[in-house]
């Protein structure tokens, strides 16, 4: 059995090491397909043969950091009603990747899914993770009595989430605030609707 997320963060810590900020700093800097082992390694001040041991290639340095990433804490907005809560995890999703400093890891990591089968498995866990976390905007609206108990949280907050990809990835439109927020509302409506119900 795999460590705790949280328990292998702390043990890479002890050792003294964390390939985060080494790696997202140079996926910044130039890019997903100019990160090496070696740049890594340097940016961190230790021999690239630590690198290599602990994390193999530049994959498994990608899928370890999304391991991590996927058990930290996520800010599930909570502003009091289904509404303004879809609204704002759209807008967080694209104001995460239109950070200048955050964005371009974010976008290396979604890039190096692409090209690489366990960074897709660390991808696709992460985005479980995240959605397992963000369902508890649709639970407090199932109590509240705005949706059906038959909604599929985790349906509704992919939907809410989805065109925000779509436009960043595949067709490579703008995304501004009102981009995420019509998001948000085509899942709200298809939520009350009853097309993301759990049945369906």
């Amino acid at each position: 059995m795999r460590p705790d997320p949280h328990e292998r963060h702390q043990q890479v810590r002890a050792g003294g090491f964390d390939q985060r900020p080494a790696c997202g700093a140079q996926v910044a800097d130039r890019g997903f397909t100019a990160l090496t082992v070696e740049g890594v390694a340097a940016r961190s001040g230790v021999h690239k043969t630590t690198v290599y041991r602990r994390w193999g290639n530049v994959a498994g340095l990608i899928a370890d950091a999304l391991e991590l990433a996927g058990g930290e804490p996520w800010p599930v907005p909570d502003t009091g009603t289904i509404e303004g809560d879809l609204r704002a995890l759209a807008r967080l999703v694209a104001d995460g990747f239109a950070d200048p400093r955050e964005g371009p890891v974010s976008t290396a990591f979604v890039s190096a899914a692409m090209h690489d089968a366990d960074a897709a498995r660390a991808l696709h866990a992460f985005f479980m993770a995240r959605h397992d976390q963000s369902s508890a905007i649709v639970t407090r609206a199932v109590a509240r009595g705005e949706l059906s108990a038959d909604v599929d949280p985790a349906e509704v907050v992919r939907a809410a989430v989805a065109p925000v990809y779509y436009r960043l990835f595949v067709s490579h439109e703008p995304v501004d605030a009102a981009v995420a927020d019509r998001a948000a509302g085509g899942a709200l409506a298809a939520a009350r609707a009853g097309a993301l119900n759990a049945s369906v």
